[in-house]
């Protein structure tokens, strides 16, 4: 294999600039896009594959500790309990991965919009300043999505109703399957935890997941669909 011409000098200003020459060029820069886009598109895709997978296992689990604690009586409510736990750690999962997921996706997006909307309709970009925000963030990129609005937003598609499930199974397990002589309180006990606070504690829980589902904060990440528009520009 042949290696690089003899005359060839990474370090001066004409090679090392060569990819600005494409800045001035029309149809290099709009190849060049082209390539960008192909690029991060499939940086998203495979991310939202990671985001997918953590999905998965948390529905797999639901559903095989469903199927455990209904298959006798003698079955200890509390593994729905864990199960629950169980859940919060994949979502705390996910919602790092769909920080890191929301890096390409803004990219994507930001092509999208100013790019190849623009193409087929031309009525202006988006953003005037496009380029300099995505030379910017490929020079730098961060993390634009708070952790609390990663964590709402997964809780809000996935987590939710998976929680909600499992305290429905829970409630159930307690009053139609538990003691009748000590009632669903008495049942809801753990050891030597009374039923009033195991009870008490995952109401607080509970009451913190909808506060979070539902947070009331301006949206930062970028092009989620969704049915109404209340996302802020490129940041």
């Amino acid at each position: 294999m042949s290696g690089p011409p003899k005359d060839f000098d990474p370090e001066s200003p004409e090679k090392r600039e060569v990819a600005g020459e494409a800045a001035r060029d029309r149809s290099d820069f709009l190849s060049l896009m082209g390539h960008t886009y192909r690029g991060e598109l499939g940086r998203t895709t495979s991310w939202r594959t990671r985001i997918d997978r953590t999905t998965n296992w948390a529905v797999v689990l639901t559903a095989s500790l469903l199927t455990w604690a209904f298959s006798a009586e003698t079955r200890p409510h509390y593994i729905l309990l864990v199960g629950m736990g169980m859940l919060v750690v994949f979502l705390g999962i996910e919602a790092r991965r769909y920080r890191i997921y929301d890096v390409w996706r803004s990219r994507v997006r930001l092509l999208e919009e100013n790019v190849f909307a623009n193409a087929l309709d031309p009525e202006g970009t988006e953003q005037p300043n496009w380029r300099e925000l995505l030379s910017d963030d490929l020079r730098e990129p961060t993390i634009k999505t708070p952790p609390i609005e990663a964590v709402s937003r997964r809780l809000a598609r996935v987590y939710t109703p998976l929680l909600s499930v499992l305290l429905a199974a829970w409630l159930i397990r307690l009053t139609v399957f538990g003691d009748p002589t000590s009632g669903p309180i008495g049942a809801a006990s753990i050891g030597r935890i009374p039923g009033e606070v195991v009870l008490g504690l995952v109401g607080v829980c509970y009451a913190l997941v909808i506060v979070v589902t539902f947070w009331p904060g301006s949206r930062q990440a970028k092009g989620e669909l969704q049915e109404e528009d209340n996302t802020e520009a490129w940041r």
